[in-house]
């Protein structure tokens, strides 16, 4: 890093940096992007996608000529990616995808568009799934205007949640059952030769198996549900083996303390020493330092939780339970943004006490210049850091055989706005290096009086953080991130603070905009294009911005003490 009386200037050596770039990103590619040689876990979406209006107009269809209902014109039906992640989990574990979407994925997919219609009578629906390549309907729901059925499937007790739908049912017999589960199966032109029944008599619903159709422990299904002596649901599809749901079940319980207790508690920790050293320092730094980047992260922090609006739909949010939704993220969006800030001022206090300067500050001298190399800089770590991500998870494949699942929530099918996706990168890349570099390693540092150490500790609380991730064993993230993070505290040790903001940006946008780019549309394309460039644009802006502009000379009082 500069001292503060140095001329701003990224020491790198850009013709190792560039070669070590190169074959990071070759290894990004073998290893995560080309289905012929990318794990099994990495996989991606290879085949074309359909968009939401032809779901729309194939569930439409289905509707009113294989239901006979007739669905309002008035409000605009909610399409939504909808992933069945656990048999998605088993067969990723047990490395069976790839005969899975050979053999079955067509008829069965584990990843569908879900259509949901409302009715012309008052509050009723119906959800369509639509096979996301090739437009067919393979199940469907019927919920009526004030249904029961969710609210008994909303009981946790299992025991209770059964004794509640049976009660929902309508009190029906099998053999009901079994009369209304028949003529669905002939009339969407399903065998019936090689189905048996498999559930009990006094259960609820009613499930077939079909013997001849299996895959690793798992086998086929048609699931039915009926409520008040109708047909409530049919889905068909894989189970799931007990075992395996309940080995997920454990883990994410334990992922669940680890990012309450190793990532929630230390960082509100880290909050709270933020505001005590952004007073202790306050003679080195300015209060008005960070404002900009954290209004920014505020806002950006508000619109990506406006572009998830429609996953609290799909999960049937009423109008108060979305403003309630809503208001709920506001705060944590403000407790975060306080986060940020005082970190931002207490981590420039600190820096600038010890006699460093992390981050630069936009009136002194090279500015303009000192962000555009910064940028370069960010880039070329970034390609590094994805080459150095495909080799870990080769590593962690091999060793621990980690494996990942899918996760709707996530997913750019479920934002309004799937370009606005890539702006995520921004937050993190501001956020995470101000928090766990930019302060949390100063601060460290004076506790530990250890480098290496004070460096260790914010990157794990970091990466405690990524442990609810759909990737298991739930330890994998962190062991990748350990690396990761260390990466990135040497390139803020080196660079300062703008140059691993970028390269984490970087890094980030790169991954995302892949998640655009398998959409398949061609403004998602550009988006994912334009999110690659953006911050060469933001800092080529700067430089043109600040290089026109008088800048203040130094102060030339020698620095206090190195903090390093």
């Amino acid at each position: 890093m500069d001292r503060l009386n140095q001329p701003l200037e990224i020491r790198a050596n850009y013709k190792w940096l560039g070669i070590l770039g190169v074959i990071g990103l070759i290894l990004f590619f073998f290893v995560q992007v080309f289905p012929q040689t990318s794990s099994e876990t990495l996989e991606g979406q290879t085949t074309k996608v359909i968009s939401k209006s032809e779901a729309e107009a194939a569930a439409k269809a289905f509707a009113s000529d294989r239901l006979n209902i007739q669905t309002g014109i008035a409000d605009k039906p909610l399409v939504t990616y909808q992933s069945e992640s656990d048999l998605y989990g088993y067969l990723s574990k047990e490395k069976l995808l790839t005969e899975y979407n050979k053999k079955y994925e067509p008829k069965y997919p584990y990843d569908v568009f879900r259509v949901r219609l409302p009715e012309s009578s008052d509050q009723g629906y119906v959800n369509v799934d639509v096979h996301m390549n090739t437009g067919k309907v393979v199940g469907f729901s019927i919920t009526p205007p004030y249904s029961k059925y969710a609210a008994a499937m909303a009981e946790t007790n299992e025991t209770m949640r059964k004794q509640k739908l049976r009660i929902v049912e309508g009190n029906m017999t099998l053999e009901d059952k079994e009369e209304i589960a028949s003529s669905w199966l002939l009339k969407l032109g399903y065998n019936t030769d090689s189905l048996k029944v498999s559930s009990g008599k006094d259960e609820p619903g009613l499930i077939y198996t079909d013997s001849s159709s299996h895959i690793g422990q798992s086998q086929l299904e048609f699931k039915f549900a009926f409520e008040d002596g109708e047909l409530h649901s049919f889905l068909p599809g894989f189970s799931v083996p007990s075992a395996h749901t309940a080995y997920v079940e454990k883990q994410t319980n334990s992922a669940t303390m680890l990012t309450m207790l190793g990532y929630g508690l230390f960082t509100i920790v880290l909050g709270i020493l933020a505001i005590i050293y952004s007073a202790l320092t306050r003679r080195y730094t300015s209060f008005a330092r960070g404002l900009f980047l954290s209004l920014f992260y505020f806002v950006v922090s508000l619109l990506t939780t406006y572009n998830m609006l429609p996953v609290l739909e799909a999960e049937g949010f009423s109008q108060f339970g979305l403003i309630v939704a809503m208001v709920v993220q506001v705060i944590l969006s403000i407790a975060m943004t306080v986060l940020l800030y005082f970190s931002l001022v207490g981590g420039d206090g600190l820096w600038r006490k010890a006699g460093y300067n992390a981050w630069a500050r936009a009136k002194e001298p090279g500015y303009g210049r000192y962000v555009l190399h910064s940028m370069f800089t960010g880039y070329l770590w970034a390609f590094i850091l994805m080459g150095a991500q495909s080799v870990i998870y080769l590593v962690l494949d091999r060793t621990i055989h980690s494996w990942s699942t899918t996760d709707a929530s996530q997913s750019p099918y479920n934002m309004l706005y799937p370009w606005m996706l890539p702006i995520m990168a921004w937050m993190a890349g501001i956020s995470e290096e101000a928090v766990y570099r930019l302060f949390g390693i100063p601060m460290l540092k004076k506790i530990v009086r250890n480098t290496f150490v004070a460096c260790v500790i914010p990157t794990l609380i970091w990466a405690f953080g990524h442990t609810l991730y759909p990737i298991y064993p739930i330890y994998t993230r962190p062991i990748e991130l350990l690396f990761i993070g260390l990466l990135f505290s040497l390139i803020f040790l080196r660079h300062g603070y703008i140059a691993v903001m970028f390269a984490h940006v970087v890094f980030d946008s790169i991954l995302m905009s892949f998640s655009l780019f398998s959409m398949g549309d061609l403004t998602n394309i550009l988006a994912g294009v334009v999110t690659c460039v953006m911050p060469f644009i933001v800092a080529l802006v700067i430089y043109l911005f600040y290089g026109k502009k008088k800048e203040k000379p130094y102060a030339t009082t020698p620095p206090p003490e190195g903090l390093l």
